[in-house]
């Protein structure tokens, strides 16, 4: 059994919480829902600055977000800063309105312009929050999809394993149809001409017709097939064009 989440009367009891929603007020009053003029808006900078961690201090923190937002839409930027006050539990249910509201308006543009960190933020909160059980499911799917990936270049990453080379005489064993056991029943992909993720793909298409949700899922999956992830190696690894999923 894992450690289990706080409750709600353990959370407003939080001293943590409570300074990081000190000043929120203020602060949550200027976010602009002019959404419509926003996307023209580009914060200018001289280059983008990731944050890592927090500042309990939400003034502070909204300044260091900005900084990964240079050259993207000012809507981008609008987009995070409801998430951290709903994150910092502060009016959950008018800023998550926002969110929605946000997203109903502006999906294309949100689809187009954020990064997978923002969008899997975008699904961690209608996980968290959304009424529709379909939205919450594919949000845990898109979270599921990423971080699995993520782990697992993560660990390629750990162990220098990008510098490891395909075993041409394993490669020559699947495509003889070979069948390798990797854990409890699964085998091991069959690289250049599997239909796994073509099959996967079609249901993926399929999910995206249901809600936003399934439409984060989808652009998601395909960006993995366009950076430096296990997907993007196994597309160039594929040889039939029959099965391929991109």
């Amino acid at each position: 059994m894992g450690r289990r989440d706080k409750t709600k009367f353990e959370k407003w009891f939080s001293l943590s919480r409570h300074k990081r929603r000190t000043g929120a007020k203020e602060l949550s009053s200027l976010i602009a829902t002019d959404f419509k003029s926003q996307r023209k808006q580009i914060i200018p900078g001289d280059g983008v600055i990731y944050t890592h961690g927090s500042s309990n201090d939400v003034s502070k923190h909204f300044e260091a977000l900005r900084e990964e937002f240079v050259g993207q839409s000012e809507l981008c930027y609008t987009h995070a800063k409801i998430i951290v006050l709903i994150r910092r539990d502060f009016e959950i249910d008018n800023h998550f309105k926002l969110f929605e509201q946000l997203w109903l308006e502006e999906k294309e543009h949100l689809l187009k312009n954020l990064n997978i960190r923002w969008l899997i933020a975008a699904t961690d909160t209608f996980a968290d929050y959304s009424d529709n059980d379909a939205i919450k499911s594919l949000s845990i799917a898109c979270v599921c999809l990423l971080n699995t990936v993520k782990l697992q270049e993560s660990e390629r990453f750990l162990t220098n394993a990008d510098q490891c080379k395909d075993d041409k005489e394993k490669q020559s064993r699947l495509d003889n149809e070979e069948r390798f056991a990797l854990f409890d029943g699964t085998s091991v992909f069959k690289f250049g001409t599997d239909d796994t993720l073509r099959n996967m793909r079609w249901r993926i298409d399929k999910a995206a017709k249901l809600n936003v949700a399934g439409e984060i899922l989808l652009e998601i999956f395909k960006r993995l097939q366009k950076f430096d992830t296990v997907y993007k190696r196994t597309k160039d690894r594929h040889a039939r064009n029959k099965t391929g999923w991109w």
